[in-house]
């Protein structure tokens, strides 16, 4: 990830918020001598935390809601404050339970507010699918003629959570928290962003061409407003078709359009208003750069907190496909799984499964593309290869690793320097 000057950072936010930074020049020095892939996440929240504490306004912000009107006076107030105001100490009262906050009821404010205000029924946000419950924007929120405004409110109340080291109890997609970190959306995202795709994808990978007469040529049909257009994916593609030698050629070529042309419409045109207002209501907050070192799974778990994840459930509800619970690779697993601290642990689930995360009732509950899908192991490639992942089908691809070191260091290497999340 290219670098990003703080001093750079905290020089333009100087001017934005009129000279109210304080400088954190000690923190910064001491920074440099260390690269930031380098960093513990305990490194980067222990300095997130200083600049936020470094920069804190003296004085407190008050704002007083009803639990019966919780959003709209929640907005009206948030929106008012100046953006030195929204630095300072914040203080929660709910109307009728007058009294010292010494966290709680901001805590319940942030938890309950998040609820509301994120929930699928204002249109501002959408479910990423039937059956992934991570939210990402509402391409139609234009039927409110105010969403920009609250997509702007939004983006002051997560950068809020943030500064006041709050948590929300809703979460976003993992491309959603990329793009928030300037981060470039992959092939790998496709999985979130359109799950009918990726299962087409994978039907054309099972299927054999030389056994099944497809009519699939070099060539997309896509819709854009209710206009049919066919591109040629590669010259006089419409003309060549798909056999069962060209076929990985194909799925190459198809993925890339795909990739571009989502992209370009779920994260820039598609959203493009809304997205700028929300980060435009977080750099309110503080500079997004702030959150440069952080990964996109880090960000998520910094917003909505770690689930203390019960080995023993999750292991008592994982099933295996080429593999029994007594190979040594699984036995391996497994004692690799005890072996991690629970951040760790949250790291390879969402590496699994997209979310860190798990249902009610834990993980007999998880769910799938079609339903309910529990954890999987499948035994796939050779010891050279990487834990490969299958966020819609909570599946892992784990080779079958000659020790318990390999096993180790490779599922390390998957779930600590993998961009997006998955590999297919």
């Amino acid at each position: 990830m290219p670098s990003i000057s703080y001093h750079a950072c905290l020089d333009d936010d100087l001017t934005r918020h009129n000279g109210l930074l304080p400088p954190v020049c000690s923190l910064l020095e001491s920074c440099r001598s260390i690269k930031p892939r380098e960093w513990s996440f305990e490194h980067k929240q222990s300095s997130f935390r200083y600049l936020c504490q470094s920069n804190a306004v003296q004085g407190n912000t008050k704002i007083t809601v009803s639990r019966q009107n919780l959003l709209d006076d929640s907005f009206n107030q948030i929106m008012k404050l100046q953006t030195f105001e929204l630095r300072r100490t914040l203080y929660v009262i709910f109307h009728g339970e007058e009294g010292l906050d010494y966290g709680g009821p901001a805590r319940e404010w942030f938890f309950k507010l998040s609820t509301e205000l994120l929930n699928p029924m204002y249109c501002l946000f959408q479910y990423a699918s039937a059956t992934n419950y991570s939210l990402q924007i509402n391409p139609g929120s234009s039927v409110n003629p105010e969403h920009l405004q609250y997509f702007k409110f939004v983006g002051r109340f997560i950068a809020l959570a943030l500064y006041h080291n709050k948590l929300i109890d809703s979460g976003f997609t993992l491309p959603f928290y990329k793009r928030m970190l300037g981060k470039r959306i992959t092939m790998e995202d496709l999985e979130v962003m359109d799950e009918v795709f990726f299962n087409s994808v994978q039907s054309i990978k099972e299927t054999d061409f030389d056994e099944v007469d497809m009519e699939l040529y070099f060539a997309v049909d896509y819709e854009i407003l209710g206009e049919i257009r066919c591109v040629d994916l590669k010259p006089n593609g419409s003309q060549i078709k798909v056999t069962e030698k060209n076929k990985e050629e194909y799925l190459d070529y198809v993925c890339l359009f795909v990739v571009s042309l989502l992209v370009n419409w779920k994260f820039s045109q598609g959203v493009e208003e809304q997205t700028k207002a929300l980060l435009d209501g977080f750099n309110d907050v503080f500079p997004l750069q702030w959150l440069q070192y952080f990964d996109e799974r880090e960000l998520e778990v910094m917003l909505c907190g770690l689930q203390e994840l019960n080995v023993e459930d999750w292991e008592a509800h994982t099933v295996y496909k080429h593999y029994t619970s007594r190979s040594r690779e699984i036995q391996w697993f497994w004692q690799f799984v005890r072996s991690l601290e629970n951040e760790k642990r949250v790291r390879l689930l969402q590496f699994v499964t997209g979310t860190c995360r798990i249902p009610l009732g834990g993980f007999k509950n998880l769910m799938g593309n079609e339903g309910l899908r529990p954890f999987c192991i499948e035994r796939v490639g050779t010891e050279e290869w990487l834990p490969r992942s299958h966020t819609c089908f909570n599946r892992l691809d784990l080779p079958p690793y000659r020790s318990y070191e390999q096993l180790k260091s490779k599922l390390l290497l998957a779930i600590e320097e993998t961009e997006g999340f998955g590999q297919e």
